[in-house]
C-alpha cells in the first residue's frame, strides 16, 4: 500500500468547491436509496406484522427468516446478488440488499407497538362496533406510533450507513466519494464522504424525533392515567368527536 504523502492536506477545499455538483448528486443518490429501502421495507414489514398479530403462530417463523437475512454480511449478500443475472451490478442489487436489512428491525418494532396497545382501547373500540380492520387502522396503529417511529429511526440510520457499502456494486451515494478517495489514495473525498454520511444519519434521526413528537402529542401530557388517556385520545380522533363529549360518554369525566 502506498502511504499518503505527508504534504497532502486532509481536506482540499478547492477540490470541494470544484466538485459541489458531484457532492450534491451523491447526496440525492444517498437519500433516494435510503428512502426507497426504508419505504419498501416498511411496507413489507407492516404486512408481515399485521399477519403475525392476526395469526400468532406466524410471528416466530417470520422473525426467524428476517433474522437470517439480517445476519448475512453485507459484502456476502452483495456478492450473491451480483451473480444472479436479473440483478448484477447496480440499483436492483443495492436496493434488495438494503431492504433485507430493514425487515427485522421494523417487524419487531411494529409487533411490539401493536402488542402494547392498551386493552381498554381495544375493548372500547369493539364495544362501539368497530370492525377489526377499522380498529387496527383507527385505534391500534395510532397508539403504536411511538414504537413504529422508533423502528423507522433505527432502520433509517442503519440504512444510511449501509448505503455507503453499495458503492461496491455501482451505487453508494457518499460511499462513491469514499471509494474514489481510497482508490486514488486521496483523503479529501474520503473525509467529505464520511462526514456527510454521519451528518445525514444525524439529521434524519432528528427528523424522526420531531415527527414522533408531532404524531404523538399524548406522550407529552402529564396525566394520572397515561394508558387510559391514550386510549381515549385515539378513540376521540377515530370518531371525530370533541374530547369533552367522549370523556362524558366513557366515564363521566369533565
Amino acid at each position: 500500500m502506498t502511504p499518503v504523502l505527508a504534504a497532502e492536506p486532509l481536506v482540499r477545499w478547492d477540490w470541494v468547491r470544484d466538485h459541489t455538483d458531484d457532492i450534491t448528486a451523491q447526496l440525492w443518490e444517498h437519500l433516494g436509496l435510503t428512502a426507497a429501502a426504508v419505504g419498501i421495507g416498511f411496507a413489507i414489514s407492516m404486512a408481515l406484522a399485521l399477519a403475525a398479530v392476526r395469526w400468532r403462530w406466524a410471528y416466530e417463523p417470520l422473525a426467524a427468516a428476517c433474522s437470517v437475512l439480517y445476519a448475512i454480511p453485507s459484502l456476502a449478500l452483495f456478492g450473491v446478488l451480483v451473480t444472479i443475472p436479473f440483478f448484477g451490478l447496480g440499483f436492483r442489487t443495492a436496493l434488495v440488499a438494503l431492504v433485507s436489512y430493514t425487515l427485522l428491525i421494523l417487524l419487531r418494532n411494529i409487533v411490539a407497538g401493536l402488542d402494547g396497545v392498551p386493552a381498554a382501547a381495544r375493548e372500547a373500540a369493539d364495544g362501539m362496533g368497530y370492525e377489526r380492520w377499522r380498529r387496527v387502522l383507527r385505534v391500534d396503529l395510532p397508539l403504536a406510533t411511538p414504537a413504529i417511529v422508533a423502528g423507522l429511526r433505527i432502520a433509517t440510520v442503519t440504512t444510511v450507513g449501509l448505503v455507503t457499502v453499495t458503492a461496491l456494486v455501482g451505487e453508494g451515494g457518499f460511499g462513491s466519494l469514499i471509494n474514489d478517495g481510497l482508490s486514488r489514495n486521496f483523503p479529501t473525498p474520503i473525509v467529505v464522504g464520511t462526514v456527510l454520511s454521519v451528518a445525514l444519519a444525524i439529521a434524519l434521526d432528528v427528523l424522526f424525533v420531531v415527527i414522533e413528537r408531532l404524531l404523538t402529542p399524548w406522550t407529552r401530557a402529564r396525566v394520572p392515567s397515561t394508558a387510559g388517556m391514550r386510549a381515549d385520545d385515539a378513540l376521540v380522533r377515530a370518531r371525530g368527536r370533541p374530547a369533552g363529549r367522549w370523556s362524558a360518554l366513557v366515564g363521566g369525566r369533565p
